[in-house]
């Protein structure tokens, strides 16, 4: 049990930011980097279940501030998370504050991390960057998550670069918002902690990079109209504060490339990374625990701003939304606390029906899922309504650990009374390659059914679906209902 006072608290992480300051080359040299908290939220967003530390083998441990994080809209509970970077190998210490365990595990399953435990003491050795988490007695609702990454690209040398340090940052004016202008590169330090959202609207040739945290900022990143924007390596907590406080919004946007983002959302509609009438996207790389579905692609632009405009002047956007095509994610974690973990579907335009089309998931855990609405249960979920057509989309490499409620896959071509205004035209060319899931938890039927012969499905191919270390050949054996308006499926 830990007894350390609040002056010694404080004496200790201050001590590790200095200890920062003055040997970043060491630590370089090292091929690890850990990161001071700001000392105005040193007492206000720690958690203190659980005492974890890292070093290199042989060298001196260093602290790592356990960070608060709310999750899981339903419950409001508060978990952990730690973060750090390094090249080579670290060793891990976790100590469990807060009453004995008989048990702990890792999540995802694929995760290369193996827990050793010595009396309360959970050591663990990382021989490359991986996020993950870590459960004592399957205390999913307080667990530590455990952000290690690769080191980031140095802060670029230019006088342009728009750079924020080590310590707390809020925005200018009493703004939401930190202002940024086309052609900026923007650099968190590791160890900065930005109070605040970045808003591209409108902006091209954006480059946000480094180890810093957003924190409590709502709508974390918005773009819409932008072009030309590159995200990454950054650290973003949600709590409830605000609704629609996502990790990310993608509108009407084109050449975006996010990469090793990590984001935590607890909120209502608090998806994780949104994209919806935008081409040429890639996400490579991230873990996210989200409170509503975790990757969604959508056909819906989602600007009233711009409806309104338009309807006040008469004057039509000069940049109209367009089809959703080209969009790539993969190597990611994901944990769904409430919805969906990857989501096409069923938004859309049925004044100016859209396509949403070559769509890739690649190699993506998902832990845990959890979905009570019937009509949008699935962890791998693909919905046609309001006059959209969905076309060449791929899952391959999915492995999913938990359904706590929901389905597996639900592949719909309808008209749902509550979001649609008109059926979809229906849904052609879907592979699901190489998806595996566990069997644990207690998830429902999983559905591929179309509508009529205008919003039908046709051309699904699932190649290689492993349920319960069972290869599936037959819908039947994994439950699958299939209903009306398919053909042109095929189990192999």
């Amino acid at each position: 049990m830990r007894t350390i006072s609040r002056a010694c608290r404080a004496a200790r992480y201050t001590a590790t930011g200095l200890a920062l300051g003055l040997s970043s080359h060491a630590l370089a040299q090292d091929r690890l980097q850990t990161y001071p908290v700001p000392a105005e939220l040193m007492y206000s967003v720690h958690n203190d279940d659980f005492t974890v530390r890292v070093r290199q083998p042989g060298g001196s441990w260093h602290d790592l501030y356990e960070y608060r994080v709310l999750i899981d809209t339903d419950t409001k509970q508060n978990a952990s998370m730690v973060y750090f970077d390094f090249e080579g190998t670290v060793e891990i210490e976790v100590q469990k504050n807060n009453g004995k365990f008989a048990d702990v595990s890792v999540s995802p399953r694929s995760s290369a991390v193996v827990p050793r435990r010595e009396r309360s003491i959970v050591r663990m050795k990382l021989t490359k960057p991986e996020s993950f988490s870590i459960q004592f007695d399957d205390d999913r609702l307080h667990n530590l998550h455990v952000i290690a990454g690769k080191p980031p690209a140095r802060r670029p040398a230019s006088a342009s670069v728009r750079y924020f340090g080590p310590g707390l940052h809020t925005p200018p004016g009493g703004i939401d918002h930190f202002p940024i202008e086309s052609g900026d590169t923007v650099y968190l330090e590791g160890g900065a902690v930005l109070r605040g959202a970045f808003d591209l609207t409108g902006l091209h040739d954006v480059k946000i990079m480094g180890r810093g945290l957003l924190w409590e900022p709502g709508r974390a990143i918005d773009l819409e109209g932008s072009s030309n924007i590159d995200i990454g390596d950054l650290i973003l907590v949600n709590g409830d504060r605000k609704d629609a406080a996502r990790v990310m919004n993608v509108r009407n946007s084109h050449d975006v490339r996010v990469h090793a983002i990590t984001g935590f959302t607890s909120g209502k509609w608090s998806d994780g990374i949104n994209i919806s009438t935008s081409q040429h996207v890639t996400v490579d790389g991230g873990y996210l625990r989200v409170s509503d579905d975790a990757i969604v692609i959508y056909a819906v632009a989602d600007c009233p701003l711009c409806r309104q405009r338009a309807a006040r002047t008469g004057t039509p956007d000069v940049n109209p939304p367009g089809d959703t095509y080209d969009i790539t994610l993969r190597n990611m974690r994901i944990w769904n606390d409430v919805a969906h973990a990857l989501y096409i579907g069923h938004f859309g335009d049925n004044d100016t029906p859209r396509t949403i089309r070559d769509v890739t998931f690649d190699a993506i855990d998902i832990a845990n899922l959890d979905e009570d609405d019937p009509d949008w249960e699935g962890a791998i979920a693909i919905y046609s309504g309001d006059s959209t057509l969905i076309r060449n989309v791929t899952f391959s490499n999915i492995r999913v650990d938990r359904i706590e409620e929901g389905k597996l896959i639900n592949i719909v071509a309808g008209n749902n009374a509550r979001y649609n205004k008109a059926p979809g035209r229906g849904i052609d060319g879907v592979t699901l390659r190489n998806v595996t899931y566990t069997g644990e938890g207690m998830p429902g039927a999983s559905i591929i059914r179309g509508l009529s012969p205008g919003t039908a499905i046709s051309n699904v191919t699932i190649d290689n679906l492993v349920v319960n270390g069972k290869r599936i050949t037959d819908p039947r054996q994994a439950g699958i209902e299939v209903g009306p308006f398919v053909s042109g499926l095929t189990l192999r």
